[in-house]
């Protein structure tokens, strides 16, 4: 079965998550550097996790959190933006992120009428 765009972009964005990570360790930040790690390269696994679902409720429940995920992936790229505690430029992944969050709001809403 063919990757769906989520699952695409998702991917995509983990790979910019993990250079922008490295960047930031090259500059000696460890704290920001590691959650937005975590949280960023999370929503591809939890839609990875959706993909792979038992039913269409393990299906929405993965993809919310893959949802939660860029939220949070979002406010700590904010958070690196504005403190500038490290010399990064940011904006790509902020529009980035707020592509997926667009997506996943919308692939949670369509899914939870579909089941009402």
């Amino acid at each position: 079965m063919p990757e769906s765009v989520i699952q695409k972009k998702s991917f995509q964005f983990a790979l910019e998550i993990i250079y922008l990570y490295s960047e930031m360790q090259e500059q000696r930040e460890y704290v920001l550097s590691k959650q937005l790690l975590r949280s960023g390269t999370s929503i591809g696994a939890n839609v990875e996790e959706a993909s792979g679902g038992q039913s269409r409720k393990d299906f929405l429940a993965k993809m919310y959190i893959a949802y939660k995920e860029a939220r949070e992936t979002k406010y700590w790229l904010r958070l690196i933006q504005h403190s500038q505690i490290v010399k990064v430029d940011v904006n790509n992944q902020l529009t980035y992120v707020n592509e997926l969050i667009r997506i996943l709001s919308s692939i949670v809403k369509t899914t939870e009428e579909s089941m009402n």
